[in-house]
């Protein structure tokens, strides 16, 4: 269906052609894809395989048939053609535009659209899903109150997020602190998918949200999965991957429950609670020092296995680590002095 929005959003010529038939008080009914399973139900019309363009598609629809366009709307394929679609397939629509158009997008899977002469509504049809268009006004309202909604999260998930380091520095780390995390990424992931959609309908007008939208999620996918890579018992058929699928399939019900949160993504020991202590591997802190290639990060995880022990190592023993020297050594030294320093005073202060 985002798909199916996006080819008719404001600034595309498929949007133009069908806000002209709009502008003329007409009706059509419009199936964009021309492949054997949509011509396999066409009957009558005339073929024309003619280059798309607004104003042929407007003067096509004139006629009370459907119109076929090409997959990509590139071309006009066929014009008043009577679509016979599969009687049994369920239909909740009552004009007979809206009802062949809910049947053929059912049983066909492919995009129509249908524009109502009464009401003067385009409607897009795809698969099980229908969503008449919404005036560009409203749409950018509800983008911009979707990014409002979106910076507000995006405030609470550093706090926590900065709280995490602090305690990842002097080893205070539990369960709940990283499920909380986890928690808040899903949950600004899944809002800017929202504000994704409404760009995607917004077309050409969506320059703004589409800034703002990226200024907002910079670092958020990194952030979350260097810390499902931070505390993840990993196993052969249990990767970081594999985790951060797990929680993007979770229900909303099911985010805002840390317990399950926690048991989904297997953190901790089984049948551990909220408040058990965990350890970073150090990953997270390591990846925040600037230029450090992350073969060198996996090196010094791998030679100390935890954050503890890598805070704690000298620059002679940095400097033992494959892929670092003693100038690299001290530059992870020092790096790594100063997060922890600015995460604690960040908690403190």
């Amino acid at each position: 269906m985002i798909e199916a929005l996006g080819s008719i959003a404001p600034g595309r010529q498929l949007r133009e052609g069908l806000d002209r038939i709009l502008q003329a008080n007409m009706g059509a009914l419009i199936v964009v894809g021309d492949g054997p399973e949509v011509l396999s139900i066409c009957s009558g019309g005339f073929l024309l395989d003619s280059e798309f363009s607004p104003q042929r598609l407007s003067e096509l629809a004139k006629m009370d048939g459907a119109i076929i366009l090409a997959r990509d709307s590139s071309r006009i394929a066929r014009a008043n053609v009577h679509l016979v679609p599969n009687p049994n397939v369920a239909t909740t629509e009552t004009g007979t535009r809206h009802r062949t158009a809910e049947r053929v997008a059912r049983s066909l899977d492919v995009p129509v659209i249908t524009v109502s002469e009464d009401r003067s509504v385009i409607t897009v049809y795809r698969g099980e899903q229908q969503r008449p268009l919404v005036p560009v006004e409203r749409l950018l309202a509800r983008a911009n109150q979707a990014l409002e909604t979106l910076v507000g999260y995006r405030g609470r998930l550093d706090v926590v997020t900065n709280a995490l380091s602090a305690l990842e520095v002097e080893d205070m780390v539990t369960t709940r602190d990283v499920v909380t995390v986890l928690q808040r990424t899903e949950m600004v992931r899944r809002i800017a998918e929202e504000v994704e959609g409404y760009s995607i309908e917004l077309g050409t007008d969506s320059r703004l949200v589409r800034l703002q939208l990226e200024e907002t999620l910079a670092g958020v996918e990194e952030e979350r999965r260097q810390v499902v890579r931070d505390y993840l018992a990993s196993g052969p058929d249990w990767e970081v991957h594999d985790a951060l699928s797990a929680l993007t399939q979770l229900s909303t019900e099911s985010l805002v429950d840390l317990s399950k949160v926690a048991s989904v993504l297997q953190l901790g020991a089984p049948g551990s609670d909220l408040d058990t202590a965990l350890r970073p591997y150090g990953y997270r802190l390591l990846s925040k020092i600037p230029r450090l290639p992350d073969q060198v990060v996996r090196n010094i995880v791998d030679r100390y296995g935890g954050l503890q022990e890598i805070l704690h190592a000298s620059i002679d023993d940095l400097d033992s680590v494959e892929g670092i020297d003693v100038t690299g050594a001290r530059f992870v030294k020092e790096g790594l002095g100063r997060l922890a320093e600015a995460s604690i005073l960040d908690r403190l202060g």
